[in-house]
């Protein structure tokens, strides 16, 4: 299995396969004690297959890191995300010498350590990228009527960036704009 079925739920701790879709979101199946959850649409998920890390020059992809770690570890487990602030940073830097220190915070190490080992521990390995073939039959439409492609816009998430928060239904806003009298 690799990381397209794989998702991190905020609020919820470790990660989670993603099993089918229900009527109100879907239902996935906790990595950390097996434990089936339903996910409804007002939950924070990202897939991992979307995450990337910031570095001096671009936006790694989470599954990249992951690949280093396992070359850098011959396939076994990293360290433990419960060490000390300077060995995760350490470790890190052995891992992605050229990560962005301002913008991947220790929290942001320590999660990544620990997805990598959670992910080893339940033995999802296959941190390769899709073929190309498949990429393009999923990320493509076909309009009606032609035979050319239209490519739908990717989203990805990134590891160490905030996420402005929106109104919820029903909440109250602040009308700033001048009443007439």
């Amino acid at each position: 299995m690799s990381l397209e079925k794989i998702l991190s739920i905020s609020g919820k701790p470790g990660l989670y396969q993603l099993k089918t879709q229900t009527r109100n979101g879907f239902l996935a199946e906790s990595l950390l004690d097996g434990k089936k959850i339903s996910v409804s649409g007002r939950h924070n998920v990202s897939l991992l297959s979307e995450i990337a890390i910031y570095t001096l020059t671009e936006e790694l992809p989470l599954r990249e890191v992951f690949l280093k770690i396992s070359e850098k570890e011959d396939g076994g487990e990293a360290i433990s995300h419960k060490e000390p602030k300077i060995k995760l940073e350490e470790y890190f830097f052995e891992v992605l010498p050229d990560y962005d220190e301002e913008r991947v915070y220790t929290s942001d190490i320590k999660k990544i350590i620990q997805w990598y080992n959670l992910l080893h521990k339940n033995d999802i390995k296959d941190f390769s990228k899709k073929a190309e073939s498949d990429e393009l039959t999923e990320d493509t439409n076909v309009i009606p009527g032609t035979e050319s492609p239209e490519l739908k816009p990717a989203r990805a998430s990134k590891v160490g960036v905030t996420k402005a928060s929106s109104t919820r239904k029903g909440g109250s806003t602040k009308n700033t704009s001048a009443r007439k009298t």
